[in-house]
Parts: structure tokens; sequence; C-alpha cells
């Protein structure tokens, strides 16, 4: 029998040729081989019948390859057709045409006589069944067929050099050469190590498809379980931690209000409560602050800044961009420091002077900004009791670890305005309380949103000239800093002198990433005082720029943004009083990008908006599992298990809850409170 740590290289049965592509997955050892699940299973028990018309579900099918034809147009490219003809084909039966595009590697491996498994969606073309690009399968008369064919087959993840039928030989070969006394994996067990065997089993080769679900529930909770207990003990040791209480009078948080032109929002005032809750805790603050974009985050995040500052300690406010923290910066400076607050500024490239050394020993500021400079040992702070991270997801576990490691641990409050799917809350964010600000200013401008087909070009021009004469601003928006070869699509520089004259006698500047940072700096200055009537840019501006006279956004190639990039690029504009034009122009006209754009056009709602985009993109790694710390989900899928989450959760709150000083995994009385558990929660697993 072999141990699950077992390395493949180390096995005779595994090939060497096969070593490497394997490496490429990620799998070294038997464990790893285990749990490459599959994507999906084609019941390869029964075929069906070949389809005489089209269908948006795409089919399993198997046929013998009669004839295989290469053809050629536009001079370099190449169609490799290959057609097929049903086992036990009748009358009534029509061949099947599969298509590939420039793939010369696929005419290699078919040839006529061939027997072929295919995956795809039938089309009709012409008075043609075809299918185009389909997965395919050699079906090979061999001593392993029964691996292969006439069963529920697991379709894997693959890599050049691996193909389907070698990985599927080695894992089924791999089950039955594991100890499976080691079968109860580093995984916590939420079921019997028996049951979580036969699931592991189960899951590669399955009886049927019964059994294949009820496997898949069983794997997921146990994977669900994990991450939950690692959220809910990364959450009790932040307990834990050694705080201060940071109590203030609050005089200088209501000097500041005093002075603002507006009024805070319900929203506002209520998370500032939720906030000055906690900074008045012993215990320190982990909170994460969730608004659309433009619903007045930076104010909160000023009055819990201020709150600290008047209990005599230090805020630190972190941007992911220097763009963005000198933003920060300036509305800093222009609010705070007519009430005698001292700022600092500490960027990668720049840094005001004015209050540093930032020791005890010197004059200190009260609130520093900066980027991820912050975290290196070059800026020492004197008392830092609170740090402010904006737009939280570019940031990692490990870099606001890195910021927090001291005593006392100073209170954090996170910020995002990408807003985030509930399901994701509970996890990548699990460690954390949250507060939502989900109402909006009512002082800002309507926002009208309308996708536009490039040939419209010249009307949006005559638009954006009209709005330009009226006094207001524009942001013109490009996918690319310079054209390139790989990508069809417009860039900022490349298009800027012509923006120039289709806009004389505006003035239009350049901005993106590559331009040096006091370049950068005069240019957004330009752009804010109103001396630039036009901003040329690609994405360096989505989030932070505040400007209350711009008014129109124009996004050319919109169709290459994602539908949340989309969304904060929008939350440019609409910030003054001024009505707001944001105008998606694209030459693409494929159903995805159509109902991309049309979430656009419907909705300003964030939580919509983000919604749609994982309905959209499925859920890869939404989690951000480097930036989160989480290990990846290999089998869950976060949009369709939300309720196998939840029970999971229950579990682990449940578990934590009765013993919060478990030291998880490493611990015997976590694997006894499992199995308690484990009769409530996981008793209704089908």
């Amino acid at each position: 029998m072999t141990d699950l740590g077992q390395r493949l290289d180390e096995l005779e049965w595994v090939p060497r040729a096969r070593v490497t592509p394997l490496r490429r997955l990620e799998i070294e050892t038997i464990g790893d081989l285990l749990t490459h699940f599959p994507r999906r299973h084609e019941d390869r028990r029964r075929f069906a019948n070949f389809p005489r018309d089209e269908s948006d579900r795409p089919i399993c099918l198997c046929g013998e390859v009669v004839k295989t034809q290469l053809r050629r147009f536009g001079g370099w490219k190449k169609i490799f057709e290959v057609t097929l003809q049903e086992d036990d084909a009748n009358a009534l039966s029509q061949p099947l045409v599969c298509r590939w595009f420039n793939l010369h590697y696929v005419q290699k491996m078919i040839a006529t006589g061939q027997r072929l498994v295919v995956f795809g969606k039938p089309r009709l073309r012409g008075k043609r069944i075809c299918m185009d690009h389909p997965e395919f399968e050699v079906i090979e008369n061999d001593d392993d067929l029964s691996i292969h064919f006439g069963r529920i087959t697991p379709i894997y993840p693959a890599t050049e050099g691996l193909s389907q039928r070698a990985l599927r030989a080695l894992i089924y070969h791999a089950l039955e050469q594991a100890n499976s006394e080691q079968f109860d994996p580093l995984l916590p067990p939420v079921l019997s190590a028996a049951t979580h065997r036969d699931s592991l089993r189960t899951i590669h080769f399955p009886d049927s498809l019964e059994e294949l679900a009820s496997a898949r529930e069983e794997l997921v909770l146990s994977e669900f379980f994990a991450m939950q207990m690692l959220i809910g003990s990364r959450r009790a040791a932040l307990g834990r931690q050694t705080g201060r209480s940071h109590r203030a009078d609050g005089k200088l948080l209501e000097k500041f209000m005093r002075n603002l032109s507006f009024d805070l929002t319900n929203a506002q005032k209520r998370v500032i409560e939720e906030v000055q809750r906690d900074l008045a805790a012993d215990r320190p603050m982990n909170r994460l602050l969730q608004g659309d974009v433009g619903s007045g985050k930076t104010v909160v995040a000023i009055a819990a800044m201020l709150l600290v500052v008047d209990s005599g300690s230090q805020a630190a406010l972190m941007a992911p961009t220097q763009i963005l923290a000198e933003q920060h910066y300036a509305v800093l400076q222009r609010w705070l420091e007519p009430l005698g607050v001292k700022l600092s500024l500490r960027t990668g490239d720049r840094q005001e002077d004015s209050f540093l050394p930032l020791l005890s020993g010197g004059a200190t500021a009260d609130i520093i900004v900066g980027t991820h400079a912050l975290l290196y040992e070059s800026v020492s702070f004197a008392d830092l009791g609170l740090v402010v991270i904006d737009e939280q997801h570019k940031f990692g576990v490990s870099q606001r670890a890195r910021l927090t490691a001291r005593e006392p641990v100073p209170d954090v409050l996170v910020m995002t305005a990408t807003p985030i799917p509930r399901t994701l809350t509970m996890t990548a964010y699990g460690d954390l309380d949250v507060s939502i600000i989900n109402e909006m200013p009512a002082n800002r401008g309507k926002i009208i949103t309308a996708a536009r087909d490039e040939k419209s070009l010249g009307d949006v021009l005559t638009f954006l000239r009209e709005q330009l004469q009226a006094g207001r601003q524009a942001y013109i928006i490009y996918p690319l800093i310079e054209e390139s070869d790989k990508l069809s699509a417009k860039a900022a520089t490349a298009e800027f002198e012509v923006w120039r004259e289709r806009l004389r006698p505006f003035r239009c500047d350049l901005l993106h990433g590559r331009i040096p940072p006091p370049e950068k700096q005069a240019t957004m200055e330009r752009f804010r005082r109103g001396e630039t009537a036009a901003l040329i840019s690609t994405t360096v501006i989505e989030v932070g720029v505040d400007v209350p006279n711009a008014t129109v956004m124009l996004i050319e190639n919109a169709e290459r943004f994602g539908l949340a990039q989309l969304h904060q690029l929008r939350g440019r504009i609409g910030r003054g009083e001024h009505k707001s034009y944001c105008i998606l122009l694209t030459g693409e006209t494929s159903p995805e990008s159509a109902a991309k754009l049309e979430v656009l056009e419907r909705t300003r709602d964030g939580f919509e908006v983000a919604e749609a985009d994982w309905e959209m993109r499925g859920p890869g790694d939404l989690l951000g599992t480097a930036q989160s710390g989480l290990p990846p989900l290999r089998l869950g899928n976060l949009q369709k298990d939300v309720e196998l989450m939840k029970r999971a959760r229950a579990a682990a709150v449940g578990i934590l809850e009765r013993d919060p000083l478990l030291e998880w995994p490493e611990n015997q009385r976590f694997r006894r409170l499992v199995v308690e558990e484990q009769g409530r929660t996981f008793s209704n697993v089908s």
C-alpha cells in the first residue's frame, strides 16, 4: 500500500514523462492526485442519438470517424474537419461534423476508423450539424477500456502532455494502491472517516449519478467546514489580542461635523456609531466597511481617525496606489488642517516632511497617509492606534498583519467600494465584523448609462463637445496604455493626439500608470482645478479620484473591462450636483458582452452589479486565496453551494463558541467536538 504523502516521481507505475505535466497541475504526491477532482462527468453508459437540430446545452456523443479533411481559408488559416457516423446508425441518422480552427495538433491525433467521444454544443451550419472545438477523446481497445468507457466517466482539469485518458488511469491506479487508512485527510472529517473514504472514491468513479451527488455534497461540506474552522479560529485569535480603548469626548469629531457643507446619511451615522463602540472597547476593532461608489465611506473613515486622534493616538490611512493616497491626503488637508490636525504623506516615491520624523522625540503627525510604503521599517509610528485600509481587496492578509503586528494591537477598519456577494463575505472576510453603507448622499447628480456601437462615435463626439462647452469635464478611458500586437484594443497613448485634435480648443491631458509620479500629480491637479477639460486615461483613475465637475465618461472597448471594473470607473462621475453620462462604446456584438453592458444600463446598485458579475464570470478564485490567506477551493462552488457553506459555518461557529480557546487543527479536542457536532449539523446529508 502507498502512503498519501508518497511522491509520484518515486513510484515505478508513474511514467517519467507524466511527472512534469503533473507538476504543472501542482500534483506531486498520491494525496494531490486523489484530490485532483473531476470538473465534470460524462455518462458513457449509453450515448444520446446524434442530434438533428442545434442546442444551447452541450451533449456527449460517440461515433466512428468516417472522414477527415483539412481546409484552408484566408491564406494561412486552417479548419480541420472530422465527420462522425453514429454507432448503429439508421437511415434517419445524420452525420456530425466536428471542426477545429487553427489547432494543428488535433489533426495528428484523429484518424479515419477511430471511435471518438465528443462533448460540445451542436450548431446548425447550413444543412450540416456541427460542433466547433468540442472536447474529444479517442477510444482505444486496450486492457484499461473499462476505466474510460461504459461507465460514468470523470473529466479532469488537464494540461499539455497529460491527456484525460492518462490522467484518469493514474487516478484509478492510485485509488487501488493508496493506503485506505490514510483517507482521513488533513481536512477535518465532518462525517466518519469511512464515509469520507467512500466519498473520495465515488467522486472519481461513481456507480450512479445519485451516488455522485451524495459524495460531492459530503466532500464539499468537509472542504467548507475546514475553511470555516480556519476563519473562525482566526477570528477567535483576533479577539484574544491585547488592544486598547480609544475613548474620547468627541469634540474634534463634533467640530468636523459642524464644518461639513452637507448632512450625513442615516447609514453613515449608523456606521459611525458602530465604529465608535468598537474603538471604545478593550479588544482591537476588526471591521469591514462596505459601501457603493460615492456612498461616503471617506467621511466615516475620517470620523474614526478623529476619534482616535482625540484619544491621544495616531491613525494611518493606507491606499493601494499613489494617486489614491495623494487624493486622500489632499482631502484630509482641506478638511482637517483647519482643525489643527497634523498630517503626513508617505508613499514609495515621495513624502511630506512637515511632521517627520514620526518618532516621539520629534514633531509627530496625527494622521499618516500612504501606500504599501507604510508597511516598512522606514516608517516609525509614535503611538499607532488605528489603521484604515482603503480598497482592502488589493491588499493581502499578510500585508494587513504586518501593519498590525505591534503591541498594543491597533484597531483596524478596512474599506471596499467593490460590493462583495454575501457568500464571499462569509468566507474571505469572515474574520471581520461587517458594516454596510446602503444609502447614497442626497446631493449627488443622476448618472445615465448607455451602450453605443463604435460606429456612433461621431454622435458621441458632438454630445461630448456640447458638455465641455457647458463647462463640464470628461474622462475618456482605454483598456491599454500602448498598442499591442496581441490584443485588438485601442490604447490611451495612441489615441491621445487624436483626441487633442477632436476637442480643440479644449485642453486634453494624458494619464496612465507609467507616467512619472510628479508629472502624474501635476496632471491630476490641473484636472481638479478645471484647467484640463478632458482626461485621456487608463484605469489608473478607477478608485478614489473625486472631481465633482467631471460629468462625462466615455469608455472605449468597454467589452474588454470586467463588469465590476466598469461600475468602479462609472463611479468617478455623478459626484456633484449635475446630471452625468457614462457612454460604453463597443464594437463587440456577442451576447455575453451585450448582457454585461445591459446590466450597467439597468442599475447603479453596486451590490446588484456584483451579483450579476459573479453570475456571469463564475466563482473562479474570487476568494483571492493568495490575498485572503485561505486554501483554494478544490471542489466547492460558492455560487451553487451556498446552503452547504451556511451549514459548515454553523457547525464551525458552534464548536468555537463552546471552546473559543481551541487550537485548530493540531488538537485532539477538535476531533472530539467535531464528532459531537456532526450528529446535529450534518445529519441531513443526502
